[in-house]
């Protein structure tokens, strides 16, 4: 039996509803990860309020993602590539959220680095702050774009965030016995990079189901993605 054009043109509204706010949490939660970094490195703290207050909506479109998405599923019935859409959306709205939070952790950090005094070494995370920005952003156009080979090189460049998190903190850590009154600090810092380590992982979340849903391929516990 075929099915009626009103269902169906129903149906690609709502599935197309469900993607822009995905889209638009994608955009808040890179904003709100770009303006954590305002408030550090510029020492200033309304941007990192900005990251505070911004988290209410992030969490708000989180719910409508997934409340969308689930009414879709019982109204619709969807299968194959269409219900794949639909549960790579409502799991990347989860990644987008907690990558949010990650961002209000490293925002109110910076808010305690800025109440210290300025330490040369907060220049020494800018490096994480680029790999993981940049992980998350390729990410995100990956999951937009439908593009599979960029999300496949999510997974690998992971490893070398989580490398990169691993030497800092070994670094500040030798550095705190000859440094006491910057123990605090560097705590702040290292916290701050393990948050930038944590936005790497939800990036890779997002191009493994961006991978799943075109493909059909789980390469969560693969060491190499497949070609």
């Amino acid at each position: 039996m075929e099915t009626p054009r009103h269902i169906l043109t129903s149906f690609e509204s709502a599935l197309e509803n469900l993607r822009k706010d995905v889209l638009m949490m994608s955009s808040l939660a890179t904003r709100s990860v770009e303006n954590a970094r305002k408030g550090l490195f510029e020492r200033d703290e309304d941007w990192c309020n900005t990251v505070i207050a911004d988290d209410e909506e992030i969490d708000a479109l989180e719910i409508q993602v997934d409340t969308a998405g689930i009414d879709i599923m019982l109204r619709y019935h969807p299968y194959a590539s269409d219900l794949r859409n639909v549960i790579a959306a409502m799991k990347t709205s989860v990644n987008l959220e907690r990558s949010a939070d990650q961002a209000v952790g490293i925002a109110r950090r910076a808010r305690k680095l800025i109440a210290l005094p300025q330490m040369p070494e907060t220049a020494r995370i800018a490096p994480l702050f680029e790999k993981s920005f940049s992980q998350f952003n390729d990410a995100l156009k990956a999951y937009a774009d439908g593009d599979i080979e960029l999300a496949r090189t999510i997974k690998s460049r992971d490893k070398g965030l989580d490398e990169l998190n691993r030497e800092f903190a070994e670094t500040l850590t030798e550095m705190m016995p000859d440094h006491p009154d910057s123990i605090r600090g560097f705590l702040e810092l290292i916290f701050i990079a393990r948050c930038l380590e944590r936005i790497g992982d939800q990036a890779k979340n997002i191009a493994e189901d961006t991978i799943y849903a075109l493909t059909v391929k789980d390469i969560r516990h693969t060491q190499v993605e497949p070609a």
